[in-house]
């Protein structure tokens, strides 16, 4: 069994609520129908005009029974979700008015419905731009602990499985943060130690990587910055299992980690890629994913508080089902 089939299996074991906001894309309402019929969630919610996800939902043949669809403005909710985000942007000068407008936004709504309690997780991006998801969840459902920065993750699986975790990766950030500080690599570093153990149940073996394998590239500003990572989690996270800077052939087979990085901690056991930039992650996993011809599942979004996941806006009907199960499956 692979690891979405054990997502899938684990989220129909404790079945939890869904919303949806982008009612109004045929994608998304294929999409509940399928997590519907294979009792993925507990419920699932559409965001959107009743008349609206009707129309589009009738000609291609999408039955709607068993689905919640949900017309923000007509919600008995709205008062306490208007005064909640006014209570949120009032410091930034948004007045009571312009929350109870505001929150009518399909993608605020569905985040306020998961900060206070009314779903426990949203999953959107099909029909909305990255920034928008981000903002959503960086403005309503807010970071978890002392994070800081939002970051994002992608599984890779190979059928290798004397490779990461039983042939699993986490790869990170490909789609978040474009040039990561020292503090904000470290915040990556330390969210994806907590997806590792929510998603793959294991202990997090986290590679910080770089072209350049203890010292061999001199001191480049990039090499400093991952030297510097490395101090603040050790100061931070004392119990993480972590070494960088280091090549990911060092980072990944340990007969080359035995000449490149004698004694590494991780040797033979990284099951964390966390990449200098935004660049390198994401030419890393298209490359994973189509030259290497790995399965890729993602990007999830990582370090808020409460479960929120962006979707490609070019994701098919499977990528959003898959997505929603992986999300689903993580929800306490």
């Amino acid at each position: 069994m692979n690891l979405l089939e054990r997502m899938k299996t684990r989220a129909k074991s404790k079945p939890k609520t869904l919303v949806l906001p982008e009612g109004t894309d045929l994608r998304t309402l294929q999409a509940a129908r399928r997590i519907v019929d294979d009792e993925l969630a507990a419920s699932v919610t559409i965001i959107g005009k009743e008349a609206d996800v009707i129309k589009l939902a009738a000609p291609a043949g999408v039955n709607l029974s068993g689905i919640n669809i949900l017309d923000p403005a007509a919600s008995s909710n709205l008062g306490k979700y208007a005064k909640e985000y006014y209570e949120l942007r009032k410091y930034k000068g948004m007045s009571s008015d312009e929350a109870k407008t505001g929150i009518l936004v399909s993608l605020r709504w569905g985040a306020m419905m998961v900060r206070l309690g009314d779903a426990d997780a949203v999953v959107a991006g099909v029909a909305n731009a990255p920034a928008d998801v981000l903002r959503a969840g960086l403005t309503i459902i807010g970071m978890a602990g002392d994070m800081k920065t939002a970051s994002s993750f992608y599984i890779v699986e190979t059928d290798d499985t004397s490779y990461g975790t039983n042939g699993t990766f986490l790869f990170s950030d490909g789609a978040v943060v474009p040039e990561p500080t020292a503090e904000q690599l470290a915040d990556i570093a330390i969210a994806c130690a907590q997806s590792c153990q929510n998603f793959m149940e294991a202990k997090p073996y986290v590679a910080l990587l770089s072209f350049s394998t203890k010292g061999s590239g001199g001191n480049h500003p990039s090499i400093l910055k991952i030297k510097e990572t490395l101090e603040i989690l050790e100061a931070r996270e004392p119990d993480l299992t972590v070494d960088g800077e280091i090549q990911a052939d060092a980072a990944i087979i340990p007969a080359i980690a035995d000449k490149k990085a004698p004694g590494s901690p991780i040797r033979g056991k990284t099951n964390i890629l966390v990449f200098p930039d935004i660049n390198a992650a994401n030419i890393g996993v298209k490359l994973a994913q189509h030259f290497g011809k790995l399965d890729v599942y993602g990007p999830f979004l990582q370090g808020f508080s409460k479960p929120i996941c962006n979707l490609s806006r070019a994701a098919t009907v499977e990528e959003i089902v898959n997505t929603c199960a992986l999300t689903l499956a993580l929800v306490k």
